[in-house]
């Protein structure tokens, strides 16, 4: 797999582009590999894996608990709407995932949902750290929020909210110079056009409560969920499971 046709050199920070290019010409003029490159050799996903349930036992004091779905591409437009999804549901310390299970009840330490991309798919999760006698209401909590979500229910200011709070955290990740180098390296890498920072805020305020909720109901419908856990008791697992989120799947 690392062969030139699959490889892709990014840099930002104090270096002139022309120079850094010659020195790229440089090497690739000097080496027996880089003249035998071949095209990429990666075939792109064609079908999304069924759901599934996995358990390895271990005699933990908490069950370790994730809930996962295939997700959107990179370059999919609906990827605000999946990144402001992602904010609601868990994704910082006012989520509602952080504050329904861990804050108001004291279900969980830590407990999260998250998001990635890739050229042509991506990945949706949630991940719960809880004890076994909390582990059913903490798969039906996250059950109710997203169910939420999906019907288009959203707090007072809750969408605002996670839009302003994107956009900081986008700003403040650009004073980073390894930031910047890997959002040029992905934007190469996964054939997606590199939005300037104002086109980005735009299309972060652009994002419609209904586009939120249909990507709530999509990604995370029960019958798409697959859920891995490490835990004691592989019975309590589905139990819980069963209860809640996956059933379907389960």
């Amino acid at each position: 797999m690392y062969t030139g046709g699959n490889i892709v050199v990014a840099a930002a920070g104090n270096i002139a582009h022309d120079r850094f290019v010659s020195l790229l010409e440089r090497f690739e003029r000097n080496s027996a590999a880089a003249r035998r490159s071949a095209p990429r050799v990666r075939r792109p996903l064609t079908q999304a894996p069924p759901p599934g349930l996995r358990f390895e036992r271990k005699e933990t004091e908490q069950y370790h608990l994730c809930l996962g779905a295939p997700g959107i591409s990179r370059s999919d437009p609906r990827r605000f709407a999946a990144s402001l999804l992602d904010s609601i549901l868990g994704g910082s310390a006012s989520s509602r995932l952080f504050q329904e299970i861990r804050e108001k009840r004291g279900m969980a330490y830590s407990v999260y949902s998250f998001a990635s991309q890739y050229t042509d798919t991506g990945l949706v999760g949630i991940y719960v750290g809880t004890r076994e006698e909390n582990l059913a209401t903490c798969v039906e909590i996250c059950a109710e929020q997203i169910a939420e979500i999906a019907a288009g229910t959203f707090r007072k200011g809750e969408l605002e909210r996670a839009k302003e709070s994107m956009k900081g955290r986008i700003m403040l990740s650009m004073e980073s110079t390894s930031n910047r180098m890997s959002r040029l390296g992905k934007s190469l890498i996964t054939d997606t056009e590199l939005l300037s920072f104002e086109r980005i805020i735009a299309e972060v305020d652009a994002v419609e409560p209904d586009a939120v909720a249909e990507l709530a109901g999509v990604l995370l419908a029960s019958d798409r969920l697959s859920a891995a856990c490490v835990g004691p008791n592989e019975d309590r697992f589905r139990a819980a499971i069963g209860n809640g989120v996956t059933r379907k799947a389960a």
